[in-house]
């Protein structure tokens, strides 16, 4: 990725919310209900148009498709691989929805209840490998169109896309062919990377999105002790560094999240105890949840925790599950913590996680996510002033 040495760039984590028209088209396809494909992938092309050039305007540097023509980011693999026509896979209760049972259902993060997950009952190979072109073109094609504009804001320093990592997969999704969770891991592995080869090869950064090593010890693995989750963990980033092991370090970043739903998260494993691995891992920059009112606090892991040479952090400065607009005063500050930590160069200011993880479901109402997007680039400019 770009270090910028004159201003903290933004970015934030890959879904916005989608127009009505086009929430309800993902759906029906998710049902496999939907009659016209044609009139689906026309309006597909030309909404990531259209979120292009929405985020460009807003003044967001690193830019993305919005995710929108996937339904959720990490099912959309079962209409794209064989493998994936088993029975619907239970939603794992959390370590905190279980205590607090009179909050469920999730609230926020009830969008999973409406989404297809398939376990998997034979082999994975791809039977969709032109979904992965058609996202490559449209995003291309966008972006053609946003670089001949003449506004203010239409450039773009960069462009991710985001891919899901064999350990979310498998945790939304569940195995009943394969004869082991690891086996299971490693053959998405191997299918997955030429999505994410594909990606990169497309000059775009590559955002691999990995809940599974935060949220997963809250439902999935909620049974598990520390250290045989910490075992996990590793397992998942082994598989993840092979499937990644022919892609520049410099072309990827990796997500992680303790769930995007807005809840008591009182059992989130803390950050301190994951990112040493993490920080190990192949991708140079990693994005994490930094706004919300359980996560704040942890700017001062890297205290503790020294950020390796070549390393960047997206922490999230901007919070996804809440309606509140942020200060752009509150931002800077946010950012200027972590700059003051790991070094200016070293930060790009993101968003906790995304705004419409769940296609027609958006954690915050669309208006008020571009206007706290609004208020991330402000928040820029304004710790950018201070810490140059």
């Amino acid at each position: 990725m770009k270090r910028s040495t004159d201003r903290i760039l933004t970015t934030h984590v890959g879904s916005l919310p989608r127009p009505d028209d086009l929430a309800q088209m993902l759906a029906a396809r998710d049902r496999r209900e939907l009659s016209d494909m044609a009139a689906f992938e026309a309006r597909v092309a030309n909404g990531i148009a259209e979120v292009v050039r929405q985020q460009t305007d807003t003044g967001i540097d690193v830019v993305n498709d919005g995710e929108w023509s996937k339904p959720d980011y990490s099912t959309y693999v079962k209409d794209r691989f064989t493998g994936f026509e088993g029975e619907a896979t239970p939603q794992d209760p959390s370590r905190d929805m279980l205590e607090y049972p009179e909050f469920a259902p999730y609230r926020r993060g009830a969008g999973l209840t409406t989404i297809v997950r398939p376990k998997c009952n034979g082999p994975i190979a791809w039977k969709d490998f032109d979904a992965v072109k058609r996202d490559i073109d449209n995003l291309k094609h966008a972006l053609s169109q946003v670089e001949g504009a003449a506004t203010a804001n239409s450039g773009a320093t960069e462009v991710f896309v985001t891919a899901v990592s064999p350990g979310q997969v498998a945790r939304f999704q569940g195995n009943v062919y394969y004869k082991s969770d690891e086996e299971y891991l490693w053959a998405l592995g191997n299918v997955l990377k030429d999505e994410y080869k594909a990606i990169a090869d497309a000059g775009f950064v590559l955002q691999l999105d990995c809940p599974d090593l935060g949220s997963g010890w809250n439902n999935q693995f909620r049974d598990l002790t520390l250290e045989e989750f910490r075992k996990v963990v590793d397992m998942h980033l082994e598989v993840l560094d092979a499937a990644t092991k022919d892609i520049p370090a410099d072309r990827m970043r990796l997500h992680l999240c303790w769930g995007n739903y807005e809840g008591p998260h009182n059992h989130d494993i803390p950050l301190s105890e994951i990112i040493e691995p993490v920080l190990r891992t192949r991708p140079q920059a990693i994005s994490f949840e930094g706004a919300n009112p359980r996560h704040e606090h942890e700017w001062a892991v890297f205290q503790e925790t020294k950020l390796p040479d070549g390393k960047i952090v997206i922490p999230g400065v901007v919070d996804s599950t809440s309606n509140f607009i942020e200060h752009p005063e509150l931002v800077a500050q946010r950012i200027e913590r972590y700059a003051d930590v790991v070094g200016r160069e070293n930060v790009i200011a993101g968003v906790d996680c995304g705004f419409a993880t769940f296609s027609g479901n958006p954690t915050v109402m669309p208006r008020i996510a571009w206007a706290k997007l609004a208020s991330l680039v402000e928040g820029a400019r304004i710790a950018s002033r201070r810490l140059w």
